[in-house]
């Protein structure tokens, strides 16, 4: 595990924010650490990055305990918190170039970077020019320049318009295929996580209500038999009378719990047979998101 906590917990004041928090994100993995606004993602950001200290438990980062080896571990993290720390009056190359000299980093690097992201043909732009998908790649370009091991992402698609978001996802698919990184991603956008993240952890008042691999998340639940179909009401109430449960109608379709393959065909010849129009029938998981607020309702 490149991240792995144990009963973190941090109060601001009187209040709890985060809750005896297990997190587990595999190595070359994109981990989603989605929750609603509030839930405490930030917080737990911030506690990994040594920013905030942990009033309880234990963080470890690389195998490593975090509060004494916050040197060593944090050298190998890149992070992007909300906005990239951007200069607006300086060129998209002259920001990585004075992130650089700090850093001791060559200019190759640099220019490395600016490809890597797509903006060598922006480099020489002023950054106050970027659109907003092009400073959050700038952004993350400035937190890749010391070649991380992991990258630490708060909300990096906030306020980014389609082409933006498409740009940023797949730069981040990029980075853990192509460059043998770590990423771990926190979002409220939930249709965007589950595009690229290989894991998840659902976040909620500060309490992990779930965590595991994508695969892990569809099995919990169960999956539906799509029927689209003319008249669904009627053919809903004459599935009901053969035995089957209707668990949703809407105007053009309806849902079964899916049982096999037999059952579907089973279904779709008793419709034909009875003369109910079948435009489709298929298997189908619900979406994250459905399975996010499943899991945050019954909590």
């Amino acid at each position: 595990m490149v991240i792995s906590t144990e009963g973190l917990s941090f109060n601001f004041g009187n209040q709890q924010v985060v809750k005896s928090l297990s997190l587990q994100v595999p190595e070359g993995s994109i981990y989603g650490f989605l929750g609603p606004n509030g839930a405490g993602k930030t917080t737990t950001i911030k506690l990994l990055l040594n920013l905030l200290k942990t009033d309880q438990g234990s963080i470890h980062v690389f195998d490593k305990e975090l509060q004494s080896n916050r040197i060593s571990i944090l050298s190998q993290i890149g992070s992007l918190i909300e906005q990239p720390a951007i200069y607006l009056h300086l060129s998209g190359k002259e920001n990585l170039m004075n992130r650089a000299l700090l850093l001791q980093v060559s200019e190759q690097r640099v220019d490395e970077m600016l490809s890597l992201v797509h903006l060598t043909d922006a480099a020489q732009k002023k950054a106050g020019k970027y659109s907003l998908g092009m400073k959050q790649r700038l952004g993350i370009a400035l937190a890749l320049l010391p070649d991380p091991k992991l990258l630490i992402l708060d909300e990096p698609t906030n306020g980014l318009d389609p082409n933006g978001i498409i740009e940023v996802r797949e730069l981040l698919i990029r980075l853990v295929t192509q460059h043998n990184k770590t990423v771990f991603i926190s979002s409220h956008l939930l249709a965007e996580v589950e595009r690229m993240a290989t894991h998840v952890g659902i976040i909620d008042k500060g309490e992990m209500l779930f965590q595991g691999s994508i695969k892990d998340l569809e099995a919990i639940s169960q999956p539906q038999v799509q029927i689209e179909v003319a008249n669904t009401v009627d053919a809903a109430n004459f599935l009901k009378k053969q035995g089957f449960t209707v668990t949703d109608i809407s105007d053009d379709h309806l849902l079964i719990p899916f049982t096999s393959k037999a059952q579907m065909g089973e279904i779709n010849s008793l419709l034909n047979g009875n003369r109910y129009v079948v435009y489709s029938i298929k298997q189908i998981h619900k979406d994250l998101e459905k399975l996010f607020l499943d899991i945050t309702q019954k909590a």
